[in-house]
This record gives structure tokens, sequence and C-alpha cells, in this order.
């Protein structure tokens, strides 16, 4: 039996994005409204409510206005409407105007900062009774006899790198509910432990991944173009590498530029970084940052693989929502309506098992879902990204086909393959070589995590867990020449020589918890775990 101290609810909440809040702030309606007492707590491993939040972001309101539709009466931060969308071709130095597909139109749609967005769904949440725990990272799922999931624990604060406590120790709590729902997003450890417990990935495609990684500037008043969207696909990736660009301009004369890598990347001299910072040397780009100041910086992996990547969503005392069970729309750019659809139909079917007498009620959360626009959504456009797999050109032709004739309505479904299995041999692989950054308009790992406000407790214990210690020298290293130090955009991993034997040095205090170490590296070596509550990055307005 364990001692630590545990706190009953109806619903406890892993994670505080917008499916987690959604789902929390339709709970509390429901129940208000029937005159029900339902307990809701979130735990969020974040400092605060949305300092882990990173996206570009447009968002789409058609969630938003379901779950609360006077919105704008009661001050959400949706304050730039989309006023141009541009979608652009790149060469290494010229750039040519695509017909935006119907997806990609952002008409009536709203630049953000979602972390911003977040925030402000926080206090509607909290308004009606939702508990809300930032700073504590649920580490451990807890089972009933039965095997059913009984909640979650929080990580113990104050253990030393050695395991030994220290002066400020403090145990992890037990979070016990009915129902846990799991809203941590992209490859939340949790959620990863759950799908293996349960095997709700049996018969359905592996989810496949990007990693985005986005800067927000200051840009002079000549350059920006507030409700601006542009998009870009081409240079600097080649025709074999999956991804883009955005540019988006908000209001006070920023602009939010980020650009995204498909995680099936083949080459492992490939630097999703660097590639970034390159992109931004382009000859119509540049111009948008002459005379401007970058004042945050932040990385996020998301979820690619779509409809054919959904796995089984709920389970016994569980389910799973938002970009936790990949319901990113990829071409449309967009998964904060999605999430906080899944957030909505998930409370619903929540609300409806819990005002049933039959204890034994099941969750019909899965059959929601699937008659709900989310659903449809998600289904016509499953066949776009993984048609990327056929190399760019053929990609855009299948996609074309695919949105004007075909309609979605294709009597097949494409097939995805999984990331780390896709790297080629280093003795194989064409070498990159990037350019040095400038300081002005393009920077080095280091000096962009500074500007993330990443801190962590510096005596804990490594939550870059290796499975096999030598795995990253006889394999990593031997076969890839260490990819690591390239794909992750933080500069956590360094191979180091010490009496001329290389070594893996993990500088874990820089780990923005992008995940992207755990799904791209080449044998699954490398376990991704919370570190203690509050740790990681602190985004401002991003």
């Amino acid at each position: 039996m364990s001692d630590r101290e545990s706190m009953e609810y109806d619903v406890v909440i892993v994670g505080a994005g917008p499916a987690g809040l959604a789902c929390a702030i339709k709970l509390k309606q429901l129940a208000n409204n029937s005159g029900n007492d339902l307990t809701v707590c979130i735990v969020e491993k974040g400092s605060e409510v949305g300092a882990h939040t990173l996206s570009g972001a447009v968002i789409e309101t058609r969630a938003l206005d379901e779950l609360i539709p006077d919105w704008k009466n009661l001050g959400a931060p949706l304050n730039t409407p989309v006023t141009e969308d541009r979608l652009l071709y790149l060469t290494a130095s010229k750039s040519y105007s695509l017909p935006t597909p119907s997806y990609m139109n952002n008409h009536g749609n709203y630049i953000v900062s979602l972390g911003n967005v977040v925030r402000w769904l926080g206090e509607q949440a909290e308004g009606l009774g939702v508990e809300i725990y930032p700073g504590f990272a649920a580490t451990e799922i807890l089972f009933n006899d039965d095997g059913s999931v009984k909640g979650i624990a929080t990580g113990d604060m104050g253990v030393g790198k050695d395991g030994e406590h220290t002066d400020g120790y403090q145990q992890g709590m037990e979070l016990h509910a009915k129902q846990t729902v799991f809203a941590e997003g992209c490859r939340g450890s949790l959620t990863k432990a759950a799908i293996e417990r349960f095997d709700l990935r049996k018969g359905v495609e592996p989810q496949t991944y990007g990693i985005g990684i986005k800067e927000l500037w200051e840009v002079s008043p000549e350059n920006h173009q507030e409700g601006l969207v542009i998009h870009s696909t081409g240079w600097p990736l080649d025709y074999q590498t999956y991804g883009g660009s955005f540019l988006y301009h908000l209001e006070n004369n920023q602009v939010a530029v980020g650009f995204v890598v498909g995680l099936d990347y083949k080459n492992p001299y490939l630097s999703p970084f660097d590639e970034f910072q390159r992109f931004k040397t382009h000859p119509d780009i540049c111009k948008t940052f002459e005379g401007g100041r970058r004042t945050s910086y932040g990385a996020r992996a998301i979820s690619e693989g779509g409809f054919q990547s959904i796995p089984r969503l709920s389970f016994p005392g569980g389910l799973l929502i938002g970009d936790a069970a990949g319901f990113l729309n990829v071409p449309k750019i967009k998964g904060s309506h999605t999430a906080m659809k899944s957030g909505i139909v998930a409370a619903e079917s929540l609300f409806n098992a819990m005002s049933t007498p039959d204890a034994r009620a099941t969750l019909d959360y899965t059959y929601r879902l699937s008659k709900s626009w989310l659903w449809a959504e998600l289904k016509t456009v499953r066949n776009i990204r993984p048609s990327f797999r056929w190399g760019f050109w053929i990609g855009m032709l299948y996609s074309a086909i695919d949105t004007y004739i075909l309609r979605g309505k294709a009597p097949w479904t494409i097939k995805h393959h999984e990331d780390h299995k896709q790297l080629i041999p280093a003795r194989k692989a064409k070498q990159i070589k990037y350019p040095k950054p400038d300081g002005i308009l393009t920077f080095d790992r280091l000096t962009s995590v500074f500007i993330s406000n990443t801190n962590h407790e510096e005596n804990q214990r490594c939550h870059l867990q290796l499975k096999n210690e030598s795995t990253p020298i006889t394999i990593n290293l031997a076969e890839y020449d260490a990819p690591e130090q390239r794909y992750c955009p933080a500069g956590v991993y360094e191979i180091i020589t010490e009496q001329n034997i290389p070594k893996l040095q993990i500088n874990a205090q820089n780990c923005v918890h992008c995940k992207t170490c755990d799904i791209k590296d080449p044998t699954q070596n490398i376990n991704w775990i919370p570190p203690e509550g509050s740790g990681g990055p602190n985004y401002p307005n991003m």
C-alpha cells in the first residue's frame, strides 16, 4: 500500500492544453446546468497554464463557438482575424505563388498566441469550479485490482541526481478518479504507457510525427501586415523530405515564424533546427525580419498520422483526447479546434455515463466522435500526408487529385511507416553543410534555448532515460553518426571524447520537452519522462 496522500475526484485530467481545458469546461457546464456536483481536477506539468503550450497558431473557432458561444464578449484573446492567405513554393533564390487549397483557406479564422488562449480557457474553467494544479507533473498511472485505471500520481519533488532526498523533498500525491482523461499532447509519457498497457494501437497504422520549431519576432512596422498568413513548401528541404514553413502576422508588429519537418526524414545529417534557420535567409523571406528583433523560441513534436493512426480511445477507467490521440488535421495545419472538439465530446460521454445509475455503464466516447464533424474532417484528408512518402511532386499531384477530384472519398487508405525506422546509414547519406549563424537573423541552439526561458532544477535525476547505455555509441554513432546531436532543437545531446573514447553527454537542463528524441531515436533507446514539476520552458505569447 502506498503511503502517499490521496485526493478523490470524479474526473482527473492530465494536461491543461486546449483539449483538457475544453473537456473540463464542458463537464462543469453540464454538471452545473443539471444541478449535479461533479468534481474535476486538472494537473499540468508547466509552471503555469500555457507555459508549455506551443503552436503556430491560426485557430478555427468552430469548437470554441460550441463550447463558449459568447467568447468575444468574455474577452478571449483572439485579436487578429486572417485577412490574406498566401502559399509559396520556394527555390533557393525565388518564390512562386501556388493556388491555396480549400482546406488551407483561413477566411474567418484568427491568428493567435495559443498559450494566451489556453490561459484564458484556464480562467473560464476555474470560474466554473475546476481545480487546476500547475507545476505538478503526472508521472505514474495508478490501477485498481481489476486492472482498470484508478487515477494518477504526481512526481516526487526534491530527489537528487543520486536518488537521495534533498532538503526540498516533497512526496508526490495520488489523485484518484472514476475516470482519468489523458490530454498530454503529442507523445505524452503516460499516454505512451496507457497505449502499451491496453494495446491501444492494435489494428491501426503507426503514428507518424513532425517537429515544429517556432520563433516570435517584433518586426518593423513597414514589414508588417496584420492578418497576413503565409505558408511555404520546397526549399530548403529536398524533394524526399516532408515539411514547410509558416509566417503569421499578429497584432502589435509581431510575426510568428516557424518550420515543420516530418520526422520520417531519411538523411541522418539533416537538422530541422538548421533547416529553419536557413529558411529565414531566403531573399523573399528575410525582408520581413530586417530591423526586427527575435523575442521568443520554442519547439514541439506534432502528431501527423491523422485518421488511420487514431488508436483505441477508451479503456477501463480512462480515455485519450486531443493530440494525445492524434487529432491534428495535417493538410489544414490545425489541431486546436479538433483537440477542443474531442474534449467536448469526451465530456458529454463522461457526463452521460456518470449520470447513469448503472455503475457498469460504458463510455460511448468513440461512437459519439465517429458521428461528429471531427471524424468526418479527418477521414476526408487522411491520404494527403502519407502520399508524400513518394516524394514532393507525387505528393502534390496526388493531393490535388484527392482534394478536387476524389474529394476525400477515395476507396483506399494509404498506410504510414514508423519514423524511427526511416534513417539511412551515414555512409550512404549526403552530408549537409549549414551556414554559421549571424546572431541577427539566424541563431544557434543555446542562444535560442535561453529565450525559451527553459529551466530545470539542476540536482534531479535525468528525465531522458537510456534503455541501454552503450547504444548511443555502438549503434547511433557507428551507424548514423549520432543523429540525436542534430534532430534535437535544444542542444541536449552531445558526443564528447574522454581519453579518446566517445561518449554521449545529455544536457537535460536544455530540454524544451519537444519529445523528438523519444520519437526519432533509431532504436527507440531514449525514453522521455517528466522532470520535476514546473521544469521546462516558460513560453510567453507563444
